[in-house]
């Protein structure tokens, strides 16, 4: 598998004063019916009580796929809840975030102790044979331990590309990790010979402001017709997006507080998001929608709704879609 590695300039990211550590993201089960996207027959025929007994043919190489398209510029993605996603990118099949085995609980479970409503029965068995692990954050809701360590077992050199901060957790499993500082950016080849690349862009800084920020990442098809944008909070440099484009753009849209923090940011950042990045779809992310127990999970506050977001982006972005993702199924976007 072929990579390389690229350098782009970079503003160094500001820190908000409203961030904290700790952030919680999920999805509840919704779906779209805006053309083109296409969702697969088979994904149709699911219905939330069943998600669990066929969770494996969800999540399977064929059903993922799901179209009969040839083209390579498709983009087919699939919500795992929590932070984790599949995403199949022209036949490069990637693994975002994972949280796939065990709760979310920091180490604290007192604190917050989180599992997944939908796709509770969940192995890593049932993922399809990858090509590439994406890892935004160091904290253990995106560099999650409890799925890591067994999947590094199963495949100890797949392919990662993740930030610079998660490189103590990393490189004790996986031998064939690369760190993207913001504004590099690495190719992936595909056992079909499909070529992507992954920019990594500034998301949050996690710490005092002389610390590295996190990485969000643009995602360019193989022809580099289509490009996705993925940071899971809502929290970007503009000044390193002033000049790049995504046609498609998955963001927090519910704004996420506890008492003088902001957790996860959406509404009108996300307005602001979209319309800086020229989008053409967005594919919000539901937060909060966890089973969840513990200190912060009794005091953990939400602002702006779906609906709301919807407002505010057709004043800003008329022609923009809002794309609605159900946990667990394909959701397929091609250029028309």
């Amino acid at each position: 598998m072929a990579t390389q590695l690229k350098s782009f300039p970079f503003t160094p990211f500001k820190i908000r004063p409203s961030l904290s550590p700790f952030r919680f993201f999920s999805s509840a089960p919704f779906v779209s019916t805006h053309s083109p996207i296409r969702i697969s027959s088979n994904t149709l025929k699911l219905s939330t009580s069943r998600l669990d007994r066929v969770v494996s043919a969800v999540v399977s190489e064929e059903n993922t796929v799901g179209s009969s398209s040839s083209a390579t510029d498709v983009f087919k993605l699939s919500y795992l809840e929590g932070n984790s996603w599949l995403w199949d990118v022209g036949g490069v099949k990637i693994l975002v975030d994972p949280i796939l085995v065990g709760n979310l609980d920091f180490g604290i479970p007192w604190l917050y102790d989180a599992a997944k409503k939908f796709l509770k029965n969940f192995q890593l068995s049932d993922l399809p044979e990858l090509d590439c692990l994406l890892i935004t954050q160091s904290l253990d809701d995106h560099c999650h331990l409890k799925t890591l360590k067994p999947l590094s077992e199963m495949r100890s050199d797949l392919r990662v590309i993740a930030t610079p901060n998660a490189k103590p957790l990393l490189d004790p499993l996986f031998n064939n990790v690369i760190y993207l500082e913001p504004g590099q950016s690495s190719d992936i080849e595909a056992r079909n010979g499909a070529k992507i690349r992954v920019q990594a862009t500034a998301g949050p800084v996690l710490g005092p402001p002389w610390q590295r920020p996190e990485n969000g990442y643009l995602v360019s098809s193989p022809e580099d017709r289509l490009t996705l944008y993925y940071e899971p909070h809502c929290v970007y440099n503009k000044g390193s997006l002033e000049k790049r484009r995504a046609d498609i753009v998955i963001t927090p849209v519910i704004k996420q507080l506890l008492p003088k923090f902001t957790l996860v940011s959406g509404q009108e950042d996300a307005v602001q998001l979209a319309k800086l990045l020229h989008a053409k779809y967005i594919v919000p992310m539901r937060n909060g929608d966890l089973d969840s127990k513990g200190i912060l999970a009794s005091i953990l506050q939400t602002e702006g709704t779906i609906e709301s977001f919807k407002e505010l982006l057709a004043k800003e972005l008329p022609d923009a879609q809002v794309l609605e993702p159900t946990a667990g199924a394909p959701l397929e976007i091609s250029r028309p």
